[in-house]
């Protein structure tokens, strides 16, 4: 996956996400579902990130590999 098509995906969850907070309610569905955007839209930043840094030190950005939830997760910020 390159950086575009990433940057795609992010563009994506982030509509999905914009569309489900404009709803009135939520359901336990729609709240499920917008915790998983949130974490896969973080985890697509971070791999981003890592595309960069090894793009900086003249490493080869396609090595970059998403990194466990958990562990995007618990970055601070």
């Amino acid at each position: 996956m390159d950086d575009t098509e990433i940057r795609g995906k992010i563009e994506a969850l982030v509509e999905e996400e914009h569309a489900l907070r404009n709803a009135s309610e939520h359901t336990d569905e729609q709240r499920a579902r917008l915790k998983q955007i949130e974490e896969d839209r973080d985890q697509l930043w971070d791999l981003l990130r890592q595309r960069d840094a090894k793009r900086q030190y003249g490493e080869d950005p396609d090595e970059a590999q998403p990194r466990p939830e958990p562990q995007v997760e618990s970055y601070l910020q």
